[in-house]
């Protein structure tokens, strides 16, 4: 995964970069099959099909432009191409209408297999759409990123999956970035950050709880009250509410989007996003308010586990109490 993810990230060359992807799609594959399960076999049938017809894309697109301009330079696309491309890469990080595929092979894998996809296979996509990102199509941009937005919020709202609900959470997340793309590389590139940090603390707290379902959720009080709390947190965090982190990058998006006097796009994303809001609330509402009747199941752990908690400590913490850093970072960058 690193391999490929490096080659990406070092590369001028779109051949250099599909070979890259190629590597990071087929080091993938073994993980996603890790668990023996019908469900998994399925997952790893389905993330291989789309990332290969997404990268056949990508070789076409370059292939063309290489015919046309006669380089195979990664920031010298012409019109064709570069819509072909945008779309391919698109499909590579599930962003809607080509999401599909997304919300199936997360709850076909496991929660720690979940992680990778959501966080780290996002990286290597999302790096070659921020450098081209001054040749992207605007209407494309904003029209992919609000039809993620809408459909991460909309189809989130009857989901009891855990799994299925981070899925649409993130393609929610990247809309985001997507609409800003063009206006502001580096506010997008901000956002993914803050992205990753929250998707993965999220992550690590279902994993610390193993829980995947609303149900299993409902008696984690008496079990971790602490990582509870945290975890409720952080799903008001990964829903935009402030002073929390994930209120900076939306904040921000926002005011961008007025200043270049798109104010239709900005309301509309803004009011789209209550949606989201309304399943983030009702997990933290599940977490929070019900407590479970004292069954075994609910009960105190006696056995506790050796693990140690202190990386998820740090990062639930990052995704928490990022706000008051957030102008810097966009300034460094």
């Amino acid at each position: 995964l690193s391999t490929g993810t490096t080659i990406v990230l070092s590369s001028y060359h779109w051949l250099l970069a599909w070979i890259g992807l190629e590597i990071n799609t087929l080091a993938i594959i073994p993980i996603l099959t890790m668990t023996p399960h019908p469900r998994a076999t399925e997952a790893a049938t389905k993330y291989f099909l789309t990332q290969a017809t997404a990268s056949a894309v990508i070789l076409f697109s370059s292939l063309i432009n290489a015919w046309q301009m006669g380089e195979w330079s990664i920031n010298s696309l012409t019109n064709f191409p570069m819509n072909a491309l945008s779309v391919a890469i698109m499909m590579k990080l599930g962003l809607a209408p080509l999401h599909f595929w997304m919300p199936e092979v997360l709850q076909g894998i496991s929660l720690s297999t979940g992680l990778i996809l959501s966080t780290w296979q996002k990286i290597a996509p999302m790096t070659l759409l921020l450098q081209v990102s001054h040749l992207v199509d605007l209407n494309l941009m904003v029209v992919i990123g609000f039809t993620s937005v809408l459909i991460g919020g909309w189809s989130g709202i009857g989901q009891t999956q855990l799994r299925k609900i981070l899925a649409f959470s993130s393609i929610g997340h990247l809309g985001w970035m997507v609409i800003v793309l063009k206006i502001s590389p580096q506010l997008s590139l901000l956002n993914f950050l803050l992205y990753i940090i929250m998707t993965s603390s999220i992550f690590l707290s279902l994993m610390t709880i193993s829980a995947t379902k609303m149900t299993e959720i409902a008696i984690s009080w008496p079990k971790a009250p602490a990582m509870t709390m945290s975890m409720m947190l952080i799903l008001l965090s990964l829903a935009g509410l402030p002073p929390l982190t994930g209120f900076a990058p939306k904040l921000l998006i926002t005011l961008e989007l007025v200043k270049q006097d798109m104010l239709l796009i900005a309301l509309s994303v803004m009011m789209i996003s209550l949606l989201a809001l309304f399943f983030y609330l009702r997990l933290t509402f599940i977490l929070s308010l019900i407590l479970p009747p004292n069954t075994a199941s609910s009960s105190p752990i006696w056995r506790t586990s050796n693990k140690s908690l202190s990386p998820i400590a740090m990062i639930n913490s990052l995704s928490l109490t990022l706000l008051p850093l957030s102008p810097t970072l966009l300034l460094l960058m």
